[in-house]
């Protein structure tokens, strides 16, 4: 955590985090072109960032974008926020809600995490009934190969759709699939307005990307969710889900118990 405050220190790394807060999934040149800084600076800048994993980057044909990574502060608030008064974290908890917000110009979700497990553990956890219940509560029904149809289950709930199917599945490596449908079954399930998910259910059926990096006794884990149109409502709500659902994961390989219900 350490180098989350050091980088978090500087004035100038900070306006890089606002300026992406603004509007995500900028490339280099689109970043010093907002501020009044030299392109070798702003390289330094995102590099000490992203050592920090406050950001994380991807690429995108010959271009690298930079995304804000709400991960690190996530976890200082998990670590902190029940032994201090409130009121003493108020500027943290602005922060982690900046970063965790959707910036308007950006159609794509992309959070970056490091888990002190393997990678073959990690995919087990991405893909295992067994796993996939205890810290999401949900699991598939799928043979994980290309192609495959998922039927996706959750509480009493279970949604089976010809166009919901597995994308990419490189063990260990990249797995990759189309989001679940909505129907009056989910919003009676999970007591949600029945117009909001009709609306959910008439826009484009978004993707979910998982690429896994081992770093040493650690491993990368980058989750895209994209396909969005713009002012997605379904992307505010995935936003505000997958850090928790995240958080759940990263405490079950590292302590063997998801974290306490709320």
């Amino acid at each position: 955590m350490d180098e989350v405050f050091r980088a978090l220190a500087d004035p100038s790394r900070r306006r890089l985090l606002d300026s992406l807060n603004a509007r995500n999934g900028q490339t280099l040149r689109e970043l010093c072109a907002g501020l009044a800084m030299a392109r070798q600076s702003v390289s330094k800048h995102l590099a000490v960032l992203e050592a920090a994993n406050l950001i994380t980057t991807r690429r995108s044909g010959r271009e690298k974008l930079h995304y804000l990574n709400a991960e690190p502060i996530n976890a200082i608030a998990e670590r902190w926020i029940d032994r201090y008064d409130r009121e003493r974290v108020n500027a943290l908890a602005d922060l982690k809600r900046a970063l965790e917000e959707q910036p308007m110009g950006d159609n794509a979700f992309v959070y970056t995490t490091y888990i002190k497990t393997t990678a073959e553990k990690l995919w087990q956890a991405l893909t295992d009934p067994a796993f996939t219940n205890r810290y999401w509560g949900a699991s598939f029904d799928t043979d994980w190969r290309p192609g495959s149809e998922m039927t996706w289950h959750q509480q009493n709930w279970s949604s089976k759709d010809p166009e919901q199917v597995v994308l990419e599945a490189e063990p260990y490596r990249r797995l990759s699939y189309t989001w679940h449908t909505f129907d009056p079954a989910f919003a009676e399930t999970f007591d949600m307005n029945p117009d909001d998910v009709a609306a959910w259910s008439r826009e484009p059926r978004s993707k979910v990307t998982f690429e896994l990096e081992p770093r040493g006794e650690t491993v990368k884990l980058t989750v895209i969710h994209d396909g969005f149109e713009p002012n997605s409502r379904v992307l505010e709500g995935i936003t505000t889900g997958w850090p928790s659902i995240l958080s759940n994961l990263k405490t079950l390989l590292e302590t063997g118990e998801p974290l306490p219900a709320p």
